[in-house]
């Protein structure tokens, strides 16, 4: 039976953790950077439902157990400081940024953010989504082979820079699609990765450093962001169906706009979020469509019932793509743990002790790993998406409690009608019939960028 209780005069001495790996710090550290998934494996197998890494100031425990994880979603989100103290993501996105907010300011923040993401606002990408795709993929020859990555990546750019900020065509929008993928590639490889684990590693020696480099880039990605914004205002002309506009145009309760900087960590947020995330899926569902022909020929079968020039709304319903869409994002979660949260006073949970100041971190992909929830957990089977219901502690790769991701409608519907454009258009095959296994892609796990198709046919 689930305990939960805060126990304000407990010794902290008394805190009883869960197990802790025997490896040196910096080999776990080198394991989970270079080797994600199988640090993951391992640790799932050995430990069980939590163990504990970290410093013993300041332990940081793993939880894959759905009992304890609906704990930690569903409790008072003021029994937890939940914001992005330093590290990387805070000098990437900004002090206003939803990820480094917390209590009565994230509230506020998601307020303002959410209505974009929903409902006619939300249908409303659906044809640029399909359009987008079909632009950047009608380069594509039979014969010709191609890497993946790089053009799910400059589709979902595409989509992040139309709906989200406004830009079609233009010096501006190249710049930033331009500097925006440099930025993100120069920090993608395991190796380049380190900078975000180790911060001593974060030193600028100018263009010279990987570090330099990335700072640059990211001066001048805020430089195209400012001017963009100070033009809107200046314009005044907020009548637009993106989502910067209508970020221009929201008031909170006090009737307040959002500054000149909240609007840029906020775009930053979703550029991130929205970009790199959803390229990495598509990729992911692209290669478990091609390696496996039964998803493959069910699928186009399904596609099949559609009716000519089928609308967005139509594809978006179909339920054995969304479960293909959802096995994909279980099977290989974009980000192997959702958001820690960090307790704020003492907490009993399932038999252990945390002390304050223990980060507590929901495991996305072991909890999507568990033989009792998913048989077969390392197969990739979008049916049993089909034959059960799985709750937001069970399955959540886009987070959960008041940290689960606001754009994960948004991502849903770009993975589907981006999924069902391409294999309307196109037969493919992969260029090797090789197991492909994730590699680590900054904070996230992706397919390896070597990942390649081939077109077949032309449909």
């Amino acid at each position: 039976m689930l305990k939960t209780k805060s126990q304000q005069t407990e010794p902290e001495n008394l805190a009883t953790l869960p197990p802790r790996p025997k490896t040196p710090e910096l080999l776990r550290m080198l394991n989970l950077i270079f080797r994600p998934v199988d640090y993951m494996d391992n640790y799932g197998k050995r430990y069980g439902d939590f163990f504990t890494v970290g410093s013993e100031k300041n332990p940081f425990v793993y939880v894959s157990n759905p009992q304890a994880i609906q704990e930690i979603f569903t409790g008072d989100p003021y029994r937890f400081d939940t914001r992005m103290r330093g590290g990387f993501i805070y000098l990437l996105l900004g002090a206003n940024s939803l990820l480094s907010l917390d209590g009565a300011r994230h509230q506020r923040e998601r307020k303002l953010l959410m209505p974009p993401f929903h409902g006619d606002r939300l249908r409303a990408y659906g044809h640029l989504i399909c359009e987008i795709t079909r632009q950047v993929t009608e380069s594509w020859q039979v014969g010709k082979s191609f890497q993946v990555r790089s053009y799910m990546q400059e589709i979902t750019l595409r989509v992040i820079l139309q709906a989200v900020f406004g830009l079609q065509q233009g010096e501006r929008c190249d710049r930033l699609r331009q500097l925006i993928g440099s930025m993100l590639d120069s920090i993608s490889s395991p190796l380049s990765s380190t900078t975000m684990f180790f911060p001593a590693l974060r030193k600028d020696w100018g263009n010279w450093s990987p570090w330099g480099r990335f700072l640059r880039q990211q001066e001048r990605v805020d430089h195209l962001l400012f001017d963009e914004i100070r033009e809107r205002r200046e314009r005044g002309n907020l009548d637009g169906e993106d989502i910067l506009t209508l970020l221009m145009s929201a008031r909170d309760e006090e009737g307040k706009p959002m500054t000149d900087q909240e609007l840029r960590d906020e775009l930053m947020t979703l550029l991130f979020a929205g970009h790199e995330t959803t390229a990495s899926a598509l990729s992911w569902a692209l290669y478990w469509i091609q390696y496996l022909p039964e998803v493959q020929e069910k699928l186009r079968s399904e596609l099949a019932t559609l009716p000519e020039e089928a609308d967005p709304s139509e594809i978006v319903r179909l339920p054995y793509l969304t479960a293909v869409c959802q096995e994909t994002l279980r099977i290989y979660p974009i980000a192997l743990a959702a958001f820690p949260r960090i307790l704020k006073a003492p907490l009993e949970l399932m038999g252990y002790q945390f002390k304050a100041g223990t980060m507590l971190a929901p495991c996305i992909y072991l909890t999507h790993h568990r033989e009792d929830l998913y048989p077969e957990p390392k197969h990739f089977k979008p049916e049993r998406f089909l034959e059960r219901q799985y709750s937001p502690f069970e399955y959540f790769p886009f987070g959960g409690g008041n940290r689960r991701c606001i754009g994960m409608a948004l991502a849903m519907m770009e993975m589907k009608l981006v999924l069902a454009t391409i294999l309307s258009d196109y037969q493919l095959a992969l260029t090797s019939n090789r197991p492909v296994k994730p590699v680590r892609r900054g904070l996230t796990i992706a397919a390896p960028g070597s990942l390649r198709m081939v077109v077949t046919s032309i449909n």
